[in-house]
């Protein structure tokens, strides 16, 4: 496992110079501009919220709202916890809303490092592409939050808060991971095969989603480079397992 998830970290290696030679910054225009308002809508909905949550656990605890450093800490926490909630729901819209324009993207990549198209691997529509990363995603937001609900509770004791929040961060980079790595698997396997193929290398998906979620705490420049640089990352990574793993449809026809 660790050996996978250092792989799906070292993928990033070579991702800002394969998206130059590619030219494919301009395929990622519409993603960055949905990361970036989606970002922003979550960053303001927590700190409007974050006194509101604070001052109805003083009310159900009445006793200790004499205390402001408890009102503080209460504070802090609430708004910590909002902010979680908000990265769970922020990756999982970005993702499902970008999948019609990363695929492209993605296919790109797959044509350069094998040196071959392929004209019978799964064609979707733009509407295809993207029910299917609405289906992943929400497929995903599901699971994660029924995880990671009982965690950010936890979050509330103290020492104990210590180990959730190592065990939500792992988490959501394991989603964020699997997200990435559709984009590629779109082409070549459908939705329950996608699912047990990131299963398999779950991995590869935490390193991958473990840069994405540090590229989130670098301020503004973080959701502007995070699709661009973890997308191309996954896709690396994830054409060398279906190489591996023979997974690629057949009748391959040379690149000129």
């Amino acid at each position: 496992m660790i050996k996978n998830i250092l792989k799906g970290i070292q993928a990033y290696s070579g991702a800002l110079a394969l998206i130059s030679k590619l030219k494919l910054w301009n395929y990622f225009l519409i993603p960055i501009a949905i990361s970036v308002i989606t970002a922003t809508i979550i960053f303001l909905i927590a700190y409007g919220f974050s006194d509101d949550i604070s001052d109805l656990i003083m009310s159900l605890l009445p006793s200790w709202a004499v205390t402001s450093w408890v009102q503080g800490i209460f504070t802090f926490i609430s708004g910590l916890v909002i902010l979680i909630i908000g990265l769970i729901l922020y990756k999982h819209i970005i993702m499902a809303l970008s999948a019609p324009f990363m695929s492209p993207v993605s296919e790109k990549i797959e044509v350069y490092l094998t040196g071959i198209e392929r004209h019978n691997h799964r064609n979707t529509t733009f509407n295809e592409q993207l029910w299917r990363g609405i289906r992943i995603n929400m497929r995903n937001l599901g699971k994660e939050l029924l995880i990671s609900m009982p965690l950010l509770l936890l979050k509330f004791i103290p020492v104990v808060n210590i180990f959730s929040t190592i065990m939500l961060f792992i988490i959501q980079a394991y989603y964020a991971g699997f997200g990435n790595i559709d984009y590629t698997l779109e082409r070549h396997l459908k939705y329950r095969e996608s699912v047990q193929f990131v299963k398999k290398h779950k991995g590869i998906a935490i390193g991958n989603g473990i840069v994405f979620m540090l590229f989130l705490f670098i301020p503004v420049i973080g959701v502007i480079l995070v699709l661009p640089f973890s997308v191309t990352a996954a896709t690396m990574k994830t054409v060398n397992l279906l190489k591996d793993e023979d997974l690629f449809l057949e009748n391959k026809i040379l690149v000129p």
